[in-house]
């Protein structure tokens, strides 16, 4: 129960990977934090393979401040997310306060539209380097990185990895 008192958001739209969104949902709330499911819509979002899941908050009604981290997992949804403007937004500001920013494959996606990566040592799906890379990032082939409150990772093998950044950049004072 490590992370008991802290909160986290979990991005979620159409078409996201299964395991880059559940395997961190779920391990947040072991750890003891209280998950919050963000969408462009408080609504039900279907997986790439279409399973369902449930956002808690609308973007627009989200709070930066409300929050501990963000985790934003891939699959087709950062495409789709970082075409809405609150979610883009939410992102921003996580990241200019200081607090964790986590994303996985396509994730970092979200973090060249929010403008949080330029100068960042980052990783992702190899098919989004050149994004980052245009973003102001440089671009480096590991299973997780984490570069100040940013922490990026590439594939669903690479989860345990991220996960266990993501705990311990919430744990430190």
């Amino acid at each position: 129960m490590r992370l008991k008192g802290k909160r986290v958001a979990m991005l979620v739209s159409d078409l996201y990977q299964e395991l880059e969104y559940w395997y961190p949902y779920y391990r947040m709330q072991e750890e003891g934090a209280e998950v919050m499911a963000v969408g462009p819509e408080a609504a039900q979002y279907k997986s790439k393979l279409g399973y369902p899941a449930k956002a808690d908050l609308a973007a627009a009604t989200a709070r930066a401040q409300e929050f501990d981290a963000v985790i934003i997992p891939g699959g087709y949804a950062p495409d789709i997310m970082r075409r809405n403007h609150d979610l883009v937004e939410f992102v921003r500001k996580m990241a200019q306060t200081g607090k964790v920013v986590a994303a996985i494959c396509h994730g970092p996606w979200m973090l060249c539209s929010a403008k949080v990566v330029n100068g960042k040592r980052v990783t992702s799906f190899e098919a989004i380097r050149d994004d980052l890379v245009h973003a102001g990032a440089t671009w480096v082939d590991e299973s997780v990185v984490r570069d100040w409150n940013i922490i990026t990772s590439r594939v669903p093998g690479d989860l345990p990895d991220f996960v266990r950044e993501i705990v311990a950049a919430l744990v430190a004072p």
